[in-house]
């Protein structure tokens, strides 16, 4: 437990300090968060981005359509960044709301930094000791297709080499572009 130091200066500092060693943890800066969801994209996407927190409060706005964030929005707390083409953003507010999605253009998102280790089939999913297929994928570029058929050739296991498809039998699936090295869980 902590003590409190009621001085009649500096017990507003002393609460607050106090309260933040309580918890263990300080509030990440708008720049701290920014900075880490330039990582996402290359320099050409993020220099005219608008960068959003998981909330869906603006931390910058951009000039272009693309949307970064500091932490995929979908789950609260996490820290690996992506960027959204609006076929991207129609998609995530899809399925924050439960709703169907579809589209007749491909879409795009970057998550240059690397992504959270997730179970290829079942996005639902929580326990990687489950037996499922877990991925932790490393640099990668997610494309959104239209049709099924347009990616009916791929494979759809992330250890083959190359493009995937993950989350192939929910509504949710899309491909999967490995363009780096694969992060260990």
């Amino acid at each position: 437990m902590f003590a409190l130091n009621f001085h009649m200066t500096g017990s507003l500092l002393t609460i607050a300090l106090a309260a933040v060693a309580a918890t263990g943890a300080q509030a990440e800066s708008t720049a701290d968060k920014i900075a880490r969801a330039k990582t996402a994209a290359p320099a050409s996407i993020t220099d005219h981005a608008t960068f959003s927190d998981a909330d869906g409060t603006i931390l910058q706005q951009g000039t272009n359509q693309w949307v970064c964030f500091p932490g995929i929005p979908l789950m609260p707390g996490d820290k690996h960044p992506m960027c959204n083409d609006p076929v991207w953003m129609k998609w995530l507010a899809a399925v924050s709301a439960g709703a169907d999605f579809s589209t007749d253009v491909p879409g795009i998102s970057y998550m240059l930094a690397g992504d959270a280790n997730v179970n290829n089939a079942d996005p639902m999913a929580t326990d990687p000791n489950d037996g499922g297929v877990w991925v932790m994928e490393g640099p990668h570029i997610m494309v959104l297709y239209p049709s099924r058929d347009l990616v009916a050739g791929l494979t759809r296991d992330p250890d083959a080499g190359g493009p995937y498809v993950m989350w192939d039998e929910t509504p949710l699936w899309h491909v999967m572009v490995p363009v780096g090295e694969r992060i260990a869980p």
